[in-house]
């Protein structure tokens, strides 16, 4: 798998947030792909996320009423995100979170110092507070994206992609935004297979930049097929 490399990128590893700009983010096709990619993607898209309803339909009701029962509703979680062309559309989740997560969330940050640290980051936290002891269990196996199957079906995201940047993370993705609109933002994508939340967030807004600029079917599905061993192994889950 190629990815970007710049004389100050970094991950988990390094202690700091990787930045510069990539070398590796020359299209050799138009950004997002060829027409005719474009087009089997979505077939693709729309195949695979009807597949999931059609097989896993009632997994998807036990889990939502398993957080209706541990924290009351709702148990779908809302949120704008930016999606192609940064165009917002509602972003779908299990809810996962206490219900005042943002108030949980800013007081936290307020009172820990290395916290502040490590959210400006990664844009997450080993130790969240807003998270719930179910929350925690579906978060660990990515079982709170699976309403996202129905963000796919409806056009806002593909299965590979970018993830959906909220409105905050626009500007961490600075000279590479061109690349995140011109896409679907993805269910899984290269930051997933690749250390997930031990990798800074202007490194992940790289790697998706590599992958747009690159995009290739082929890699879709190899991404796809790593996806399940990440998950099922609960590997860089928070």
């Amino acid at each position: 798998m190629s990815t970007l490399r710049s004389p100050q990128s970094s991950d988990r590893s390094r202690g700091a947030p990787g930045v510069g700009t990539a070398a590796n983010t020359a299209p050799y096709m138009p950004l997002g792909g060829t027409p005719w990619q474009r087009r089997v993607k979505r077939a693709a898209d729309i195949l695979m996320a009807g597949s999931f309803f059609l097989f896993f339909g009632w997994a998807y009701a036990l889990i939502w009423l398993g957080v209706l029962y541990t924290s009351g509703g709702p148990a779908i979680y809302m949120q704008p995100r930016y999606g192609k062309g940064g165009r917002v559309f509602k972003f779908y989740k299990f809810r996962s979170m206490v219900a005042d997560s943002e108030a949980v969330l800013a007081r936290h940050l307020r009172e820990n110092e290395a916290a502040r640290r490590e959210w400006s980051v990664y844009q997450k936290l080993q130790n969240d507070p807003r998270i719930t002891r179910f929350g925690a269990f579906l978060r660990k196996y990515s079982i709170d994206e699976f309403p996202q199957f129905w963000n796919v079906l409806k056009g806002d995201m593909s299965m590979v992609g970018p993830r959906p940047c909220m409105f905050t993370q626009k500007d961490l993705y600075g000279d590479y935004w061109p690349h995140y609109c011109a896409v679907r933002p993805g269910i899984t994508g290269l930051w997933q297979i690749s250390g997930r939340n031990e990798i800074s967030y202007r490194r992940r807004a790289a790697m998706d930049a590599e992958y747009v600029a690159h995009l290739s079917l082929w890699r879709d599905f190899v991404i796809l097929l790593k996806t399940f061993g990440v998950v099922t192994g609960a590997r860089g889950s928070r």
